[in-house]
């Protein structure tokens, strides 16, 4: 029992509950779901195993990342990010960081460590997009960002494809500045060399915190000044590199602690040992805003009434199989309770408030199976669930406008195949409606996470809080069904080459040919759509197991209440308001 009291119960403790118990599990539906999980879980395995095994760095005198990491965070806090991103296809599948959003002293901080087990923890191609994303996320949520850094600088044979780019290499140092602008802290922890790049990796955080072996320079002792540079190297050249290169191994590198700490004073805080730097920078977290979570509790936080292990049951792997998206919602949410808005008008969608940890979120979905006389604008029509209709968007429109008034977090949960498209969608203004719903969130200015519990397509993935169309989305989810394209491979396939056919059958010629491009071409869009593909494209920010989902819906609302930058007292939200007042006009 809290020892704070909660505002409005009667609108936000038993409020409707949903769900249904499992009549029997479907064991073949889970076992093809787990082994995607599985295979992408080893995948992610694989990539943090590379590199300098983690025996020779300890006996080096140094933690691994992932080690520094156990110790910096809350044990049972750490939701990985962006695990498998790779959108420049290095070779070992990684860029050369580990990101996530994680607890340290019990607050929530969006944390970057450099993994030094690869090239020391070298700026990489596709490392400054991970890290971009990281640093968005620190600014949705307005939480401290934490770096734990390793940073060796560019790798060179690779420097065009890391260092001036518009979202490269320098992008990291402006958001740094950016962040200390709106009020949010950086907080670093440095470890080992870091010139150049890496240096200024180092400078740009609020508090810099060193081990006594750290150091940050403009430049590192491998850059070795005096050479006259001729175009080539010759051996006298190589000569000279050699003889630079050994007086610089006496000598400490540019940039040390003596330099740092005792001249310049940059660094604030040295340690001998890699756990006091840790232990800093959760000395430093102590000291940064942040609301006891009570403050926003409206109810005592509770388990869902039903199993996560339930939902490799209901989330259907075939696409084609239709589910109720209240099973999947009572699985996730405090007490299986759901206070629907505007049940029956625009049944396309479902949304509502839930409760997650005793905290109060909207929640955005798509509703799976046929919805008879419907939309609206079609006389005698059999709408289908996943679809957008008018109805649907101006509900959306409505319902995230509501939540911004009422500064509610939101969870979208997308299952879509698009927006209903002909004449009389236009007439409806369905094109309109989808661009105002990307009006309506981005004008919310209001934390957003997005899981794609199936298929995210066209603009539809984008208008229902994806995170292409807005920056109010903090990150994306996908699952062991994720398919994301814009359209299914048979669609692309048809609208391609239905002319084509028509043409060659007309000519009298074998349509074999073309049918086996059509096939092709299905089967591109298979591969570059399925889950891993669109982790490591980063068209979601991570793969989540079904049964984890809740974890990650939990750290994300946390996060999103610790530090708002707006609050609405919850006597004077509309939101409830609103739908108890429409469950009444309507009977429902």
């Amino acid at each position: 029992m809290s020892t704070f009291g909660y505002s409005m119960p009667v609108y936000f403790q038993n409020m409707p509950t949903i769900g249904e118990p499992l009549s029997a599990p479907n064991a073949e539906n889970e076992a093809e779901l787990r082994k995607i999980e599985e295979e992408l879980e080893k995948e992610v395995a694989d990539i943090l195993a590379s590199g300098r095994d983690d025996e020779s760095l300890n006996k080096s005198g140094q933690m691994t990342a992932l080690q520094r990491l156990d110790m910096l965070v809350d044990k049972g806090s750490w939701c990985p990010l962006n695990s498998l991103l790779n959108p420049f296809e290095n070779a070992d599948g990684s860029t050369g960081i580990i990101t996530g959003l994680g607890k340290i002293r019990d607050k929530w901080a969006v944390i970057i460590a450099s993994d030094n087990k690869k090239l020391a923890g070298a700026w990489v191609a596709g490392q400054a997009v991970k890290i971009t994303r990281a640093t968005d996320m620190a600014k949705q949520l307005n939480v401290p960002l934490v770096y734990v850094l390793n940073c060796s600088g560019v790798k060179l044979d690779e420097q065009e494809k890391v260092y001036a780019g518009r979202i490269t290499g320098g992008t990291p140092f402006y958001r740094h500045s950016e962040l200390m602008q709106l009020g949010i802290p950086i907080i670093v922890g440095i470890y080992g060399t870091n010139p150049a790049g890496g240096g200024y990796h180092a400078i740009s955080p609020t508090i810099l915190l060193a081990h006594e072996k750290a150091n940050m320079a403009v430049g590192g002792a491998g850059i070795v000044g005096g050479m006259n540079p001729k175009g080539f190297v010759d051996k006298e050249t190589a000569q000279l590199l050699i003889d630079a290169t050994k007086n610089a191994k006496r000598e400490d590198p540019p940039g040390a602690v003596s330099v740092h700490f005792g001249e310049t004073g940059f660094f604030r805080e040295v340690y001998t040992e890699e756990e006091g730097v840790l232990e800093a920078i959760k000395k430093y977290m102590d000291t940064v805003p942040a609301y006891n979570e009570n403050f926003f509790r409206v109810d005592d936080p509770e388990e869902p009434l039903y199993s996560p292990d339930d939902l490799y049951t209901h989330v259907q792997f075939n696409q084609r199989r239709a589910y109720k998206i209240h099973n999947v919602l009572s699985c996730i949410f405090d007490s299986s309770e759901f206070m629907e808005y505007k049940k029956g008008y625009g049944p396309e969608i479902v949304c509502g408030l839930a409760k997650i940890n005793g905290l109060l979120t909207g929640v955005v979905s798509n509703f799976q199976g046929m919805i008879p006389n419907y939309p609206e604008y079609l006389q005698n029509s059999i709408g289908v669930g996943g679809k957008l209709y008018r109805q649907g968007l101006v509900k959306m429109n409505e319902f995230v406008t509501l939540c911004a008034r009422d500064r509610l977090p939101i969870v979208w949960f997308q299952d879509t195949s698009g927006i209903d498209v002909g004449d009389p969608a236009e007439i409806a203004e369905l094109l309109g409606l989808g661009q105002s719903l990307i009006f309506s969130i981005q004008n919310a200015k209001i934390p957003q996470m997005e899981i794609t519990l199936r298929k995210g397509t066209a603009a539809a993935h984008y208008v229902m809080g994806g995170p292409q169309g807005t920056d109010t989305n903090v990150f994306s989810l996908g699952t062991a069904a994720t398919e994301i394209y814009v359209m299914h491979g048979e669609t692309a396939a048809a609208a391609m080459y239905a002319r084509r056919l028509v043409k060659e059958q007309d000519d009298g010629k074998d349509i074999q040919p073309v049918i086996d491009k059509m096939n092709a071409l299905i089967k591109s869009y298979s591969d570059k759509s399925r889950p891993g593909a669109c982790a490591k494209q980063g068209l979601v920010d991570e793969i989540v197991n079904l049964d984890e989902l809740r974890r990650y819906i939990c750290a994300f609302v946390g996060a999103a209440y610790q530090n708002p930058v707006a609050i609405c007292a919850f006597h004077q939200m509309l939101t409830p308001r609103i739908i108890r007042e429409w469950d009444s006009l309507n009977n429902v």
